[in-house]
This record gives C-alpha cells, sequence and structure tokens, in this order.
C-alpha cells in the first residue's frame, strides 16, 4: 500500500474502535500521527474543518455512554452544528472516533474498505 503525505488519526486511546484502526494502518506499514483528544483536547478550528467536510450528524456520537449520560435538556438542545460543535468541544467522548484527517479528506469512524482504497 501507498502511504499519504500525512493521515494524522484523531481519538482516544481506550477505545476500541481507535485501537483497531491504530492496529489496522500499523499492520500496513502505514505511518500516522496521533492527536489524543483527553492529553491534548480538540485542535483549535478541527471542529469546524470536520463539520464543513462532514456534516456535524455524522460526528456527533449519539451512541456513546457519553451521550446516553446526559440530561435531557442538554441532548435536546443540540440542534445545529454550533451547538453540536460547542457540546462536542466541551465533551470530546461525544466526537465519533477515530476522525481522521488524510491528506485530501476526512473521515470519521473506521472502514477498513474505504481506508483500503485511499491508501491504494
Amino acid at each position: 500500500m501507498s502511504n499519504p503525505a500525512s493521515i494524522t488519526l484523531y481519538g482516544i486511546p481506550g477505545c476500541d474502535t481507535v485501537k483497531k484502526a491504530r492496529a489496522w494502518l500499523t499492520a500496513r506499514g502505514v505511518a500516522h500521527d496521533f492527536h489524543d483528544f483527553k492529553k491534548q483536547g480538540v485542535p483549535a478550528g478541527a471542529l469546524a474543518r470536520w463539520t464543513q467536510a462532514l456534516g456535524w450528524e455524522a460526528l456527533l456520537n449519539r451512541r456513546g455512554t457519553t451521550w446516553r449520560g446526559l440530561d435531557a435538556a442538554t441532548r435536546e438542545g443540540v440542534h445545529d452544528a454550533a451547538s453540536a460543535c460547542a457540546l462536542m468541544q466541551a465533551l470530546p467522548s461525544l466526537i465519533r472516533r477515530p476522525v481522521v484527517e488524510w491528506s485530501d479528506a476526512a473521515t470519521a469512524g473506521f472502514d477498513a474498505g474505504d481506508w483500503a482504497r485511499r491508501l491504494g
């Protein structure tokens, strides 16, 4: 597989999907940087880029325990990109993981088939 110029994988190291994604890249010899949301936070401007590329609905993880643990008023207050981004910035565990910035695009979640196509 060829290596794109730059891959940055964003997530939480204890997340099973992030572990799986990192192992997949490593097994294929694909160099990548890892950005830990827990230690490094969400980079300035990143949510705006990802929201523009993917849509806030694709980024907001409504299936996880963090979302389910929110009170109803907070969940109901998420109705647009601004409200979703504010909540994801405050609680990075709400971001669907992993987010990957490829040299030419961004993706959220792990899809081995898509990633293999991207890597050619």
